[in-house]
């Protein structure tokens, strides 16, 4: 009777032990009861009816990457290009994802593969190579309408890469190496251009301030020359009036004046040695006296 209580109780335990399953962090266990899909278990502890109960399939509901292995594809202008893509994509409903479809991820890179064979072979090559951000928009909007049923959702599609044949990215080279050229030419041409003109107003601004310059100093010239005659011509007055007040005396004066400073330059020029006085001694001595003359009345009158 105790064996057989003891064994009973081992067969209880077995029996709840098999009924436990424990779901993992990102992940949804479907439960089929008889074979009938009747729940989606969560991440944590459950507890199912054993040979009643089991767990139908294991499904991932993390983001996931699929990769679209390479392929050839004819564009609109009969161009064969290869291209590799990915597909980056959810599970929302576990239960449309495990029974809706039978082979989830074959049925995504089948469909994705046909879109792209689609929208590629609807556009020329340059537009294959240049419009890469349009073509994962459309392939992400049918592809993603496509999948709905299944419980996905297709958060991205991505073209990887596209290889067009040898000759194409020969020529492409060569145009693009004319391209290059070509801006570099007329940069070339521009930066010249823009460098003749810096040039020419630089000689424009230096004539200008030339001319300014030159008027400048002809203006000063002409002041001065004004001023140089206005002192000339006070000079000649003073010494008209002290002529006129003075006499012949004050005449010898000025005479004798010039007379010295004369004298006083040829004795003080580097290439005189001998100094000739074309004039009589008589004449000189006279006009000395003149001013010895001059200088006796000056200090002989008497101050009023």
């Amino acid at each position: 009777m105790g064996g057989f209580l003891i064994a009973l109780i081992v067969v209880v335990f077995v029996f709840l032990l098999m009924g436990v399953r424990v779901v993992r962090q990102g992940y949804v266990y479907t439960i089929e009861r008889l074979g009938k899909y009747t729940l989606a278990a969560t991440p944590g502890l459950h507890l199912i009816i054993p040979f009643i109960d089991r767990v139908g399939h294991k499904v991932n509901m993390m983001e996931q990457v699929l990769d679209i292995p390479g392929q050839e594809i004819i564009t609109k202008d009969n161009a064969m290009v290869g291209v590799d893509a990915v597909v980056f994509f959810q599970v929302l409903d576990a239960g449309k994802a495990a029974y809706e479809v039978s082979n989830l991820y074959v049925a995504i890179m089948q469909l994705t593969t046909t879109n792209l064979r689609t929208v590629m072979g609807s556009m020329d090559l340059d537009e294959t190579l240049s419009k890469r951000d349009e073509i994962n928009a459309k392939l992400l909007i049918v592809v993603d309408h496509a999948t709905s049923p299944w419980g996905l959702k297709i958060t991205r599609v991505e073209i990887k890469d596209i290889r067009p044949p040898a000759d194409i990215s020969n020529a492409m080279a060569r145009q693009m190496k004319a391209e290059r050229e070509k801006r570099a030419q007329i940069l070339e041409a521009e930066g010249s251009r823009a460098s003749e003109i810096l040039r020419a107003e630089g000689e424009k601004q230096g004539a200008i301030l030339q001319a300014e310059g030159r008027r400048e100093a002809a203006f000063r010239d002409a002041e001065a020359r004004e001023r140089e005659a206005e002192a000339e011509a006070k000079a000649t007055q003073m010494v008209s009036d002290a002529i006129a007040k003075s006499g012949s005396q004050a005449l010898n004066y000025f005479i004798a004046q010039k007379y010295t400073e004369a004298v006083s330059q040829f004795a003080t020029s580097p290439n005189a040695k001998t100094i000739l006085f074309p004039v009589e001694a008589t004449q000189l001595i006279g006009t000395l006296g003149g001013i010895g003359e001059l200088a006796k009345e000056a200090l002989g009158r008497d101050p009023k």
